[in-house]
């Protein structure tokens, strides 16, 4: 809206560089959309001459890019043990009053998190909050759908704190919105389109991929191996396409489950990749198949589609902000046991479709770019501090921004 940009103009006189206390629940050495988000958001944010302190779990290196990182102590998920709780204790505050925070950054407030939003309410901080993982969803894969109401509660408790709450999806505004949380806005979108290209494609990674059999149709799927993310759907997949090999890149606490049920098939469990390897297996694959119905983005399917790897997805979440069904991929109705089956189907069946949807999912990946997204983010943040700087209301409806447009 036109005040934002004007507050945004005005505080740009009085303030150059800002001070980020960025609170995550998960960081590095985990891999994934997140932290791909946060690692990109921090190393433009620091490019630009603003200085961030990351707070998260232990474990992660103690500087990034020039950011400080404070790492607290915690304990594996039971149900995830890839992921750590870290409670908030004093040493937090201590490290944010050494700092000095012009803004504090919660991504997924949930217990860390809870640590960032008491600071910027007791030390008068302005106060950004970022949605990242659909969590009430998680819960249903997890036999915990019934704690989905409270979890919704929850999640309207903290959110609504902040002077603005950040999501990665339009599907995500509307429905965050649809639970009475406040002050939402759209983060666009960002890949690494120099990692992520067609001319990344070698035999060598499609004949590990396919361990020996580089001639026949090689399906892939990244991500984590977990409950939430549907991987099993992709079983009858394989089996309805002869001669089909699958890899799954990735890890986490349904390997084991998914090992047993694709033995006796033409599955490669890869483990992690990373990096220029990661981009050479997007490239070097026919199909991308993502079942996933959790996505509040799906920035995997960003990083398949830069690297000219057709996409296959599930409708759902935030899926179709990033995929035109026909244009630049496929989408199935996760309603539908064959979606995914004919969907594949079709695309292998069809080279010059299936070169059409390489171009027009590269062309539609070039156009986000990490930079630009941070350049809004920036944006946001300024918004907010010229806000509590004037002591402007908080708006209770969209915020909007030239920049966040689609």
């Amino acid at each position: 809206m036109g005040c934002s940009s004007c507050l945004s103009r005005l505080l740009l006189s009085t303030l150059d560089f800002m001070r980020i206390a960025l609170f995550t629940e998960t960081f590095l050495p985990k891999i994934d959309g997140i932290v791909t988000r946060l690692c990109q958001t921090i190393t433009h944010l620091q490019s630009e001459g603003h200085q961030v302190l990351v707070v998260c779990p232990e474990g992660a290196p103690s500087e990034y890019k020039g950011a400080q990182v404070h790492g607290v102590s915690g304990f594996p998920l039971p149900l995830y043990p890839e992921l750590k709780m870290a409670l908030p204790r004093p040493s937090i505050t201590y490290a944010l009053d050494r700092f000095k925070p012009d803004l504090v950054h919660v991504a997924n407030p949930a217990v860390l998190g809870l640590s960032g939003i008491f600071y910027g309410k007791w030390r008068n901080v302005p106060l950004v909050a970022s949605y990242h993982t659909h969590l009430p969803q998680y819960l249903h894969y997890y036999g915990l759908g019934m704690l989905e109401g409270l979890l919704w509660e929850l999640l309207k408790l903290g959110h609504n704190q902040a002077h603005l709450n950040l999501c990665t999806s339009s599907v995500m505004v509307e429905e965050l919105a649809s639970h009475d949380i406040q002050r939402l806005a759209l983060w666009q979108r960002g890949v690494d389109i120099e990692t992520f290209q067609p001319s990344r494609a070698t035999a060598t990674m499609r004949d590990r991929l396919t361990q020996g059999h580089p001639e026949d149709p090689l399906l892939l799927y990244v991500g984590r191996l977990s409950a939430e993310k549907a991987i099993h759907e992709i079983k009858p997949v394989l089996e309805a396409i002869p001669n089909a090999h699958l890899a799954l890149v990735g890890d986490g606490p349904h390997r084991k489950e998914l090992e047993q049920l694709f033995a006796g098939t033409n599955t490669y469990f890869a483990g992690y990749m990373g990096g220029i390897t990661l981009g050479d297996a997007f490239a070097s694959a026919d199909a991308f198949v993502f079942p996933s119905r959790t996505e509040t983005l799906g920035l995997v399917l960003l990083e398949a589609m830069a690297a000219g790897c057709p996409v296959v997805a599930a409708a759902s979440g935030g899926i179709p902000d990033i995929v035109q069904d026909g244009v630049n991929g496929y989408l199935f109705d996760p309603r539908d046991e064959r979606g995914a089956i004919a969907a594949t189907q079709h695309l292998l069946s069809q080279p010059e479709e299936r070169e059409t949807l390489r171009r027009n999912a590269r062309a539609e990946a070039e156009r986000w770019s990490w930079s630009s997204a941070t350049k809004q983010l920036e944006q946001y943040y300024q918004s907010v501090l010229a806000q509590a700087k004037l002591s402007a209301p908080l708006p209770h409806t969209y915020w909007s921004s030239d920049s966040s447009s689609q």
